[in-house]
This record gives structure tokens, C-alpha cells and sequence, in this order.
């Protein structure tokens, strides 16, 4: 079986290095990155996990059994466009992007206006440490070939019907609780420290909050949004487009204010220092913010 990677960043490495190949089995993938200052990384990453980089997306889909579309939430049409030369009938094309409903229903009809089945894929975890056995859901297409398919690997999934966008709108809804507690979190805790009332305010929530799990709790969310911010945030301005299709007042100004968060946290580049506490950690992030001013 020959899969083709859209898109290999950390999620199509997490799903390479879990999948076992079927058969005669190979890899192939193309990343935007190639052929920049930047591509040392996907290249590494190719050469560890057996993986052949293609010299465009084109090439690295053609004749490929399943094309698995794993790019940034604001690409993910754009990537869509990129293979439509190279998808044929008999092939399956598998969006694991967190896009609202709509982009993904867009998507599905460039993938089948060429022949190809289109699988809504919804991974609502970590990709770390189970690969492609985190948790998913699924929509769209699901003949028996496919669910042989998904057998076979092995992947934990579970069906939510056939119309495209009902896996991702899941994703999405849930997304703006997630990511909406982490921005609440770090912003409220990194308010306390930089106003001098953190232990007063720590005391406070870890009380009052106390089935969260502090200060795991809290050093997790910081950790996902000083590593994974600028990504998240992509995702969470696919969330406002969801929120807007779904007609809510104010459309997704709430998600656009949690993704501008993310971004900020994400964009200031500075990670969680090793083995510190939460107020080691509060006050990197608020030092990253500080040099950047």
C-alpha cells in the first residue's frame, strides 16, 4: 500500500512512525518547506522515518493508495488544489486538517471532482505518544475498503455519519473549550505574576478549582501554548469560521480573541525551562514578552 503525506510536520511523522506498512508498503511525501531555509528539518525527518520526499505535491501523490492532507488549518484547501493533477478515481483522500465544516465540504468536492473519495478525519488528541491510534472520527466516505483499511492499521476511530464536516465540526466546538481554558489560563496566571498577586490568585483558583490538578494542570496548558501556540491559533480562527457558519452573535470574535493569544504566546519563541515550577514558567513567558517589547 502506497500512502502519500500532504504536509509533513508533526502529526504525518507521529502517524509514519505508528503506521506499519501493509504489504509491500511505502511512503512518500511532500512538505512546503522543501527547497527553503527550513526544509533540514523534513529532510531529517524523511530520511529517519523511510519516508521519500517528492520534488512537488503532484508527484508525491501520484499513484498513491491514500493521500492523507496533514497541513497547517489555514492551508489545507490550498493543499487540496496542489494535488487535484494527481488524484484519480480508485483513491482516497483522507483531510485530517482542524478546519470548520465548510472548508472541508469545499475541499470534498475538488477531491471528488476528480474521482477520489474523501474521508473527514477529526484527531481529538495529542498526536503523541499513539500515532495514528489516537483517537478520530470519521465522515464522508466510508465504503468497506476503507473501513478494511482502518481495521487493518489499526487506528481508533469511530464513525459520526456520512456528511462531510460532521467529524471536523465536533473538532472544532471542542476545540474552542480546550484552547479557550488554556488561553484563560496562562493570560490569568501570567496577569497575577506580572501584577505581584500570584500566590493570592494561584491559592485562589487551585481552591476553588481543585479537580484540574494543580499545577500540572496549569504548567500543561502553558507548555501547549509557549510550544504549539502559532499552530493552535491557525486552528482556533478555523474554529471562528465555524462559529460564524453556525450564526452565533458576534460570529467568532471569541475564538479570534483566543487564537490572537495563542499567536502572541506561540510567537514569542521561548519554551518551558526544564524541570521548573509554574512560576519558573510564568515568568519565561513574561520575560519572552518583555524582550520583544
Amino acid at each position: 500500500m502506497h500512502i502519500a503525506f500532504i504536509g509533513f510536520g508533526e502529526a504525518a511523522r507521529a502517524f509514519t512512525s505508528s503506521m506499519p506498512p501493509l504489504g509491500n508498503g511505502r511512503f512518500t511525501a511532500y512538505d512546503i518547506k522543501q527547497g527553503t531555509p527550513a526544509e533540514s528539518g523534513v529532510v531529517a525527518a524523511a530520511d529517519e522515518l523511510g519516508v521519500t520526499l517528492a520534488d512537488g505535491p503532484v508527484e508525491a501523490v501520484r499513484g498513491a493508495d491514500w493521500v492523507i492532507a496533514a497541513v497547517t488549518a489555514a492551508s489545507s484547501l490550498e493543499a487540496a488544489q496542489s494535488v487535484e493533477d494527481g488524484l484519480a478515481p480508485g483513491q482516497i483522500y483522507v483531510d485530517i486538517n482542524s478546519v470548520s465544516a465548510k472548508r472541508k465540504q469545499d475541499t470534498a468536492a475538488l477531491v471528488r471532482g476528480r474521482g477520489a473519495r474523501y474521508v473527514d478525519m477529526a484527531v481529538m488528541a495529542p498526536v503523541h505518544p499513539r500515532g495514528h491510534k489516537t483517537p478520530v472520527l470519521i465522515a464522508g466516505d466510508q465504503q468497506d475498503d476503507i473501513v478494511a483499511t482502518l481495521n487493518q492499521f489499526d487506528f481508533s476511530w469511530r464513525s459520526v455519519g456520512e456528511e462531510v464536516g460532521a467529524a471536523t465540526s465536533i473538532k472544532m466546538i471542542r476545540s474552542l473549550f480546550v484552547k479557550g481554558l488554556e488561553a484563560i489560563t496562562v493570560q490569568a496566571i501570567s496577569a497575577a505574576r506580572q501584577a505581584g498577586c500570584y500566590d493570592e490568585v494561584y491559592e485562589s483558583l487551585s481552591g476553588s478549582f481543585d479537580m484540574l490538578g494543580w499545577p500540572k494542570f496549569a504548567e500543561y496548558e502553558f507548555e501547549r501554548m509557549m510550544r504549539h501556540g502559532v499552530r493552535r491559533a491557525a486552528e482556533m480562527r478555523e474554529s471562528a469560521n465555524s462559529m460564524r457558519e453556525l450564526g452565533f452573535a458576534n460570529g467568532g470574535d471569541l475564538a479570534d480573541a483566543i487564537a490572537a493569544w495563542h499567536d502572541e504566546v506561540g510567537g514569542l519563541e521561548c519554551l518551558p525551562p526544564e524541570g521548573g515550577d509554574l512560576a519558573a514558567i510564568v515568568d519565561t513567558l513574561l520575560a519572552g514578552r518583555k524582550e520583544r517589547d
